[in-house]
């Protein structure tokens, strides 16, 4: 069973691949998209959750995704042809970092996909080449709450603290509208939902040849998260204009 499978499984439960409610994701679409009639792009996808909720919030918003996984974007497809949006909706197979499009959009998404660019800043660089005047982007990305084990740097990445990360943000030029940092119970229940999917689906399907994987890979990034980084890995989510 390849990564990809596995990532699709155990986002079963919680669509949104990143540690946000939905009570966040809709407060956040809310201060992102700047009017009614937006045009919206999100880098890195996935199977379009943030843009199926978008376009549904907003009957007139026409939204493009981008990511290169196929089986993702097909279900994007298939999950705004059952919302009624798909003539909304243009999706791209392509990596992310070099999507050009001749348009320019009002709100550029990059929610837990800033690895396909590098790290938060070269995403950055990326989403302001795609931003109409008076846009907005939309990003989240990792932080460590406190400092972190060797072990932790190695596995997650090298992070700064979120006063930190926020003072890099404003010095390439971004000033922050908008803010979220994920709570104790958002990011608690995004690791129990991404395991507890996958080990679920393991246990449902045990003659299938990828379920002695995929509950092996459920245990292993259980025992991670609740060992190695549980207590130092925070996540934020900001709405930015350019300064």
């Amino acid at each position: 069973m390849n990564r990809e499978k596995i990532s699709r499984i155990a986002h079963t439960d919680h669509p949104i691949a990143a540690p946000l409610d939905d009570d966040a994701v809709r407060e956040l679409l809310d201060r992102g998209i700047p009017h009614g009639d937006a045009r919206v792009l999100d880098l890195g996808c996935g199977g379009g959750e943030w843009l199926l909720r978008a376009m549904a919030a907003h009957p007139h918003l026409r939204a493009e995704g981008v990511d290169i996984s196929e089986a993702s974007l097909t279900h994007a497809h298939d999950a705004a042809v059952g919302l009624g949006v798909q003539d909304r909706l243009v999706l791209h197979q392509q990596d992310a970092a070099d999507f050009t499009s001749p348009h320019l959009f009002d709100l550029v998404l990059c929610v837990g996909s800033t690895h396909a660019f590098g790290g938060l800043l070269p995403t950055l660089a990326a989403a302001r080449k795609h931003l109409a005047p008076g846009g907005r982007v939309l990003v989240g990305d990792g932080f460590w709450e406190h400092e972190p084990s060797p072990e932790a740097v190695e596995m997650l990445g090298d992070f700064d603290d979120l006063a930190t990360t926020t003072d890099r943000v404003i010095a390439e030029g971004w000033t922050p509208v908008h803010g979220h940092v994920s709570t104790r119970q958002e990011l608690d229940a995004y690791e129990w939902a991404w395991t507890g999917s996958l080990a679920a689906w393991a246990l449902d399907h045990p003659d299938d040849p990828g379920s002695a994987q995929a509950l092996e890979a459920a245990t292993t990034h259980r025992s991670e998260w609740l060992r190695v980084y549980r207590e130092t890995w925070g996540f934020v989510s900001l709405v930015l204009r350019s300064s």
